[in-house]
């Protein structure tokens, strides 16, 4: 095998291998960060009912913090040369194009280069191996929140889908100001093993990103090599390019696994309010499940952050919803007073910015799309979001708050599963993003399924 080819072989039998938990996988216990992490093997556990949750006290006026920083090497090792340095010769060797950012894609048109299949777990290893003096991320649940874990049924097999403001680079080493965290932990070089270490573990069939300023030349070419399409739709005013050396222009990311899903239309969004044209995006797909043959449409967005721009929020969520009203209506038509039985199922997952008592929030939670959010369930009354989603410290003080989602059709989709959150221990009392978690903000995941299937068998969940 040609040796630069070798890092874009190890990312595409991915998807396509069975998504139980990673070979190797290094394990967090709370108030060890201060230490070198181990590497052993194990595998996710089996939580039935709700997850797990933290309180969010506040720091003291100074912001102090009595914990010493965890010393983390930088990551310009073999495993570090091997794994990026030859992915760069491939990429370098042929320059991406980046194509006019408003245009619709074709159906099905294959823009992903055309790269060598890799072993997944090869290069979940090599990752590892990278973040070997890195204490390791917070172990997570999957949490069956009904009590019942599903029989895998060939044909209606559930989707998995992740949702996961990745913090921009330019931003998080630039402008956000996290001032727990020490820069060398934000630094690119080490940081992007984490981001990429948390997709190769959970594996997910479709995979929703925000803060995406590094897709050109690492998460387009390597998710691509791992079997995924994708597109990319950068903000239109991004902070980014204010800040010195930067990547361009941060933006929303949505992939699929080709092997799963053929695409059938995609629309770029520049959301407006009250008729205006806004900074904010977002990317809206139509897929065809291969397995099922049902059709399924995602949308992945971020919403204008800070407080004092909740009315602006909520005009940009009227205009999405009215959008994939039109988008989801197998007749095309937005004009309904209600949505028609055989419309299209919509997953839609975003950073909103938007804690569940905005106005944004029950635009959603109201909408006659029908739309449930996921990380209700994880809570005992079903009705209730988690404490948090993203959890941070900057020079303002510190943020505790639940503002990313992941809503889907309940009429026609079952959310059978999702990953629970971290707790404050995990975390650790210097907040996100830290050594040990790449972003301000936790993935979240969950698998649905069609509701087609009224009679799968279902098993009872034992404790692990």
């Amino acid at each position: 095998m040609n040796p630069a080819r070798r890092c874009s072989t190890l990312f595409s039998q991915l998807c396509v291998s069975s998504r139980g938990g990673p070979t190797a996988r290094r394990t967090f216990s709370p108030g060890a960060v201060s230490a070198p992490a181990g590497t052993r093997h194990c595998h996710p556990g089996v939580v039935v009912g709700g997850g797990s949750k933290g309180t969010c006290p506040q720091l003291n006026q100074s912001g102090a913090s009595n914990t010493v920083a965890a010393p983390v090497c930088p990551m310009g090792g073999s495993s570090s040369s091997r794994l990026f340095g030859t992915l760069a010769q491939s990429l370098n060797s042929s320059p991406l194009a980046q194509p006019d950012p408003y245009l619709e894609e074709n159906p099905d048109h294959d823009l992903d280069r055309d790269l060598a299949e890799i072993d997944p777990d090869q290069l979940l290893r090599e990752c590892e191996e990278a973040l070997q003096r890195r204490p390791a991320r917070p172990h997570r649940d999957l949490v069956y929140p009904n009590g019942m874990a599903p029989c895998h049924h060939k044909h209606n097999p559930s989707i998995r889908i992740m949702q996961w403001n990745i913090l921009a680079q330019a931003l998080g080493e630039g402008k956000d100001g996290f001032i727990r965290c020490p820069l060398d932990a934000l630094n690119w070089q080490e940081r992007k093993y984490l981001i990429l270490e948390e997709i190769l573990t959970y594996r997910p069939d479709i995979l929703c990103l925000q803060e995406v300023d590094h897709y050109y030349d690492t998460f387009q070419p390597i998710m691509a090599s791992l079997g995924y399409h994708s597109s990319f739709l950068a903000k239109p005013w991004s902070p980014c390019l204010d800040v010195e050396q930067n990547n361009g222009p941060d933006g929303c990311a949505l992939f699929y696994r080709h092997s799963r899903f053929s695409l059938q239309a995609t629309a770029h969004l520049r959301l407006s309010a009250k008729m205006l044209p806004t900074n904010q995006v977002a990317i809206v797909q139509t897929l065809t499940c291969r397995v099922t043959g049902q059709q399924l449409c995602v949308a992945v967005t971020h919403l204008k952050a800070r407080s004092g721009w909740e009315r602006l929020r909520s005009a940009q969520g009227a205009d999405l919803l009215q959008s994939l009203r039109s988008i989801t209506s197998r007749g095309g038509s937005s004009s309904q007073s209600k949505v028609a039985p055989d419309n299209v199922p919509l997953i839609v997952c975003g950073d909103f910015n938007a804690e569940p008592s905005e106005d944004v929030y029950r635009r959603f939670s109201s909408s006659p799309l029908g739309l449930n959010s996921a990380y209700k369930l994880l809570s005992s009354d079903g009705q209730t979001e988690p404490a948090y989603t993203t959890w941070k410290i900057r020079p303002s003080g510190e943020s505790c708050s639940t503002l990313d989602y992941i809503w889907y059709t309940h009429d026609a989709l079952s959310v059978e599963c999702l990953l629970d959150i971290p707790t404050e221990e995990q975390i650790g009392p210097d907040r996100l993003p830290s050594y040990h978690y790449p972003s301000d903000h936790l993935s979240l995941l969950c698998d649905i399924s069609f509701r087609e299937q009224p009679h799968r068998c279902r098993l009872p969940v034992l404790d692990q």
